[in-house]
């Protein structure tokens, strides 16, 4: 099955792909589907199907999650991401198709996309693998900074953020960056001298939709 009317940006952590997909829905008047717009669907979720998607659901000691391995954790983001995948998949069966273009912060690997998407509906955003680590509890979410709150009630607080800094390391690695960069699919690069209104214009760009609103 072909989306011809949904735009996908996949890549990288702080390269601001929410950001993009937001502003371009609110423009060109199109269906957002936000960052992990899938967790719709995770209260009716069968955690023997989807295990790595429930283990947060279902997680009765949050010290837990922040005490696995590096391993540990770059296991479970693969294997949640294929998860969502599934569950985008049959999200946008439901709502594309319908007039309104659709635009997708997703977690569909690049393979994928090339079997559902036309190359120019694809935008890859990446920002250099330092910054998720760096930045990672600077942002001021709840999430995050219940993370960081975990963290500080472990026993020894600088050896579990030390542990959860490699966690970061091994799920943002510069294999992964270059796998995204090397994909066949436009790219943007994280610019900090570039205005968020500059960026739309290079996503519109690679989109085609440059000229829609002129």
């Amino acid at each position: 099955m072909k989306f011809e009317d949904v735009y996908f940006i996949n890549g990288t952590a702080y390269a601001g792909k929410s950001t993009m997909v937001h502003l371009l829905a609110e423009k060109h008047g199109g269906v957002e589907c936000g960052e992990n717009y899938h967790d719709a669907l995770l209260p009716e979720l069968d955690p023997r199907e989807f295990p790595g998607l429930t283990y947060t659901r279902d997680l009765e000691d949050w010290h837990d999650f922040v005490r696995r391995s590096p391993e540990e954790y770059e296991a479970w983001i693969d294997r949640t991401s294929k998860e969502c995948e599934t569950l985008e998949l049959r999200i946008l069966k439901e709502i594309a198709g319908k007039g309104r273009k659709v635009f997708v912060d997703t977690n569909i690997c690049p393979e994928t996309l090339r079997e559902i998407s036309d190359g120019d509906h694809v935008l890859i955003m990446l920002a250099d693998p330092a910054v998720s680590v760096k930045r990672f509890f600077e942002r001021p979410d709840r999430e995050k900074q219940f993370l960081y709150r975990l963290m500080m009630e472990e026993p020894d607080p600088e050896a579990a953020l030390e542990n959860f800094r490699h966690c970061l390391e091994r799920v943002n690695s510069p294999a992964r960056y270059d796998a995204f960069l090397h994909s066949g699919f436009k790219v943007i690069l994280r610019d900090e001298r570039r205005t968020v209104e500059e960026t739309l214009a290079l996503a519109e760009a690679a989109f085609g939709l440059s000229d829609e609103n002129m």
